[in-house]
């Protein structure tokens, strides 16, 4: 008998998606598995359900960001994306939260406020204090020191050279 060959990689066929159920347990998370009597029918018509969001800020010199955003606040650059050799944007990743940043084309005018009335929130659960310190370290300046907040959490907030304000909190 011939021996079968493997299909490569990228001709496997993906597993079939998983009926997901309209319905949601009414029940406490640490409950068992949900019964008939525990569900209860989602809103009609489906209400918006996000998985993610990633803010995309428009800059006046994109190296300048995307040097504050790597070097100070510790992002890591996923993809540069450049034409005829000019940086034109960059996605940027910290754990699970991404940031784009692309070069401003000046066709809104060349003195055009930024970050004026958006602050961008970014939770952790990293040492607040200890994240703070580091982006001292590192030539950064905070807009707010570490300080706790009202609800028990602790955090701090910087601007980036663009004056976007990005505040930054314990879980």
């Amino acid at each position: 008998m011939a021996a079968k060959k493997k299909a490569p990689k990228t001709m496997k066929k993906k597993p079939a998606a998983r009926a997901r159920s309209t319905a949601r347990p009414t029940a406490s998370r640490k409950s068992a598995a949900p019964t008939a009597k525990t569900l209860v029918k989602r809103q009609e018509p489906e209400s918006l359900r996000f998985r993610s969001a990633a803010p995309s800020l428009t800059v006046n010199d994109i190296a300048k960001s995307l040097a504050w955003y790597r070097d100070v606040l510790g992002f890591t650059v996923k993809e540069r994306w450049e034409q005829n050799g000019n940086l034109l944007g960059a996605e940027l990743v910290a754990g699970g939260v991404t940031f784009y940043i692309g070069q401003d084309d000046w066709q809104k005018g060349r003195h055009r406020s930024k970050g004026v009335g958006f602050r961008v929130y970014c939770t952790t659960v990293q040492d607040i204090d200890a994240l703070a310190g580091q982006i001292r370290a590192r030539g950064g300046q905070l807009l707010e020191e570490p300080h706790d907040e009202e609800w028990g959490g602790r955090a701090f907030a910087v601007v980036d050279p663009d004056g976007f304000k990005i505040t930054i909190a314990g879980d």
